[in-house]
């Protein structure tokens, strides 16, 4: 399952609300602002900090 593009546009950072870069491979949505990766689960966006993963 994958987002639509209008749904991916839409979608900003929770922690420095700027932009994400989406990774379709990784099933993951990247801020390289902060540093952090936010999971897909199930086709739906984790989008919560204490859940992200910094790179």
């Amino acid at each position: 399952m994958t987002l639509s593009k209008e749904c991916r546009d839409v979608l900003a950072c929770p922690k420095c609300k700027g932009p994400l870069d989406y990774r379709s491979e990784e099933q993951r949505f990247v801020c390289f602002y902060c540093r952090l990766s936010y999971p897909l689960r199930e086709g739906i966006p984790v989008m919560l900090v204490d859940q992200a993963v910094a790179f």
